[in-house]
C-alpha cells in the first residue's frame, strides 16, 4: 500500500520506518526542514534502537522519501497516517492545533484529488477528537463528505521508546476504529503479517483505549512505589514483595477486578485499605494513590444514590443486597449504605435476595445488619415476584443469576438502575441505566 505519514517525530518517523520493512511504500511529511532532510539522507531523525538500519535501507530501496508538501504526499498515495504530536496545554487539556493543522492541509489536498483517500489518526487523541475537530475540519477544506468521499479511522499505537521496533512487530494488541467497516478492512491490511489480536471496533473506543492503557501503566508504576516506600520504612524488601504479588496471574495480573462496575465491599477490601493507609501515616508517608481508593470507592456509591434519585420516583425494589452474588455477609456491602441513604430520603423500598434471611443470619452478620439498617426485616421480602410488583425502580444490586436475566420481566412503568451489567436490557431503551457504562 501507499501510505503518507504526517509528522516525522517519535511514532511517525518508527512507523515510516517499519512499514517501508513490511513492504509498503511511504511518504513522509514534516514542516521542519531538517526532519525531510535527515530521511531522505537515510538517516532516523528520532534516536531509537535498529531505525537507523529501517530508514537508511528504505531510502536506498525507493521505498521512503520525505517532503515537506501535503499535496504531493496525498496525491502520491492511498492512506494517510497522522502522527503530529499532541502536547499538554496549561490546564492539562490536549492541544490538538497540529492535529487540526494538518486535517487543513489533508482536506485541501483531497480537494484537488479525485480517487478516494483515506485518513487516519495515530496521534493520542481524547474521546471526540476524531468527531469533533477532524471530520469537521477534513469536510471544511475538501468540501467532501466524510464516509462518502473519504474514509476516516484511527490506529492507535502502543509503543515503548527504546523498544519501539520490536513493539511496532510484536504489539499487544493492533486497534482499528473506522467510520465503516471499508475503512477500517483498510487501516487493518497494514498490519497483515503481525501477530498480535486485530480488534475492529468504534473510533471513540479506539481513542479511549489508548488512555486507558497509558493512566494503568502510570498507576502501576505509583501503586508500585507507595508500596515500595512503605515496605522501605517497615524494613521489607520492596522487590521480593511485589516478585510475588506478579506471580499471581488469577487476580493480580489479569482482567478480574477491571469491569467497571459498582463499589466494592466486604469484610477484606475496606478493612485493608485502611490499615495500610494507617500504616503509611504511621510511618511519616504519604501515599497520595492508595489514600484516594476509599474516597473513588464511595464517589461510586454517590453515583448509584443520584441516578435513582434522578428518576423522580419513590417505590424503589433492592435485587441483591450483599455485597457479591453466592453470600450472605453484608459486611461494609456498599448496597446496604446506598439503602440507608434513600430511606433517609424517604424512599419506598423494598429488597429481595435469597441468600439474606434474618433467620440464617448469625454473629457478625446479624449484627452488622441490624447496626447498620435496624428495621430491615420491613424492607426484606422472600418472593422475586413480589419485589418486582413493588418497584417503580428497580435495581440490580449483585450478579446473582436470577437477576442477570430479569430485564424482560419489567413492566412498562418500570425503570432498571443496573449496578452490574445484566442481559437483554436493549428493549428498555431510556428506562434503563446502567452505572457505568
Amino acid at each position: 500500500m501507499k501510505i503518507s505519514i504526517f509528522g516525522l517525530g517519535y511514532v511517525g518517523a518508527v512507523s515510516a520506518g517499519c512499514f517501508t520493512a513490511m513492504g509498503h511504500e511511504v511518504v513522509g511529511v514534516d514542516p521542519t526542514a531538517t526532519k525531510v532532510d535527515l530521511v531522505n539522507a537515510g538517516k532516523a531523525p528520532v534516536v531509537e534502537k535498529d531505525l537507523d538500519q529501517l530508514i537508511a535501507k528504505a531510502v536506498a530501496e525507493k521505498k521512503l522519501r520525505a517532503t515537506p508538501s501535503a499535496d504531493e504526499a496525498v496525491a502520491e498515495t492511498d492512506l494517510s497516517l497522522v502522527c503530529v504530536g499532541t502536547p499538554s496545554r496549561a490546564n492539562g487539556d490536549l492541544d490538538v492545533s497540529h492535529v487540526a493543522a494538518a486535517m487543513g492541509d489533508i482536506g485541501r489536498a483531497l480537494k484537488k484529488k479525485t480517487k478516494r483517500h483515506t485518513v487516519v489518526i495515530r496521534s493520542t487523541v481524547l474521546p471526540g477528537t476524531v468527531r469533533g475537530t477532524v471530520i469537521p475540519r477534513l469536510e471544511e477544506t475538501s468540501g467532501k463528505k466524510a464516509g462518502r468521499d473519504f474514509g476516516v479511522g484511527n490506529n492507535p499505537e502502543f509503543l515503548r521508546e527504546g523498544v519501539a521496533v520490536a513493539d511496532f512487530y510484536n504489539p499487544p494488541k493492533t486497534v482499528v476504529g473506522g467510520i465503516d467497516e471499508a475503512t477500517a478492512n483498510e487501516i487493518a491490511a497494514l498490519y497483515d503479517g503481525i501477530k498480535a489480536p486485530l480488534i475492529k471496533t468504534s473510533i471513540e473506543t479506539g481513542e479511549m483505549v489508548k488512555y486507558a492503557d497509558n493512566v494503568w501503566h502510570a498507576l502501576k508504576i505509583a501503586f508500585a512505589n507507595e508500596i515500595g516506600s512503605i515496605c522501605k520504612a517497615a524494613s521489607i524488601d520492596s522487590h521480593q514483595v511485589m516478585d510475588i504479588f506478579c506471580q499471581d496471574t488469577k487476580l493480580n495480573l489479569s482482567p478480574y477486578y477491571l469491569k467497571p462496575g459498582f463499589a466494592f465491599g466486604g469484610s477484606c477490601l475496606p478493612k485493608d485499605v485502611r490499615a495500610l493507609t494507617y500504616k503509611a501515616r504511621a510511618l511519616d508517608l504519604e501515599s497520595p494513590v492508595l489514600n484516594a481508593i476509599l474516597p473513588s470507592n464511595r464517589n461510586q456509591i454517590s453515583r448509584g444514590f443520584e441516578m435513582i434519585t434522578a428518576l423522580g420516583k419513590k417505590p424503589v425494589t433492592f435485587l441483591g443486597m450483599s455485597f457479591k452474588a453466592g453470600t450472605d455477609d453484608m459486611r461494609e456491602s456498599p448496597m446496604l449504605e446506598l439503602i440507608e441513604r434513600l430511606i433517609g430520603k424517604g424512599y419506598d423500598i423494598r429488597i429481595f435476595d435469597r441468600n439474606v434471611s434474618l433467620a440464617k443470619l448469625v454473629g457478625a452478620n446479624k449484627d452488622y445488619l441490624l447496626k447498620t439498617v435496624p428495621h430491615i426485616s420491613s424492607l426484606l421480602v422472600d418472593k422475586l415476584d413480589d419485589a418486582l410488583a413493588h418497584g417503580e425502580i428497580v435495581v440490580i444490586g449483585n450478579a446473582d443469576p436470577e437477576f442477570l436475566t430479569i430485564a424482560p420481566r419489567l413492566k412498562a412503568h418500570q425503570d432498571l438502575v443496573d449496578l452490574v451489567r445484566i442481559k437483554d436490557t436493549g428493549q428498555l431503551g431510556e428506562r434503563y441505566c446502567g452505572v457505568n457504562w
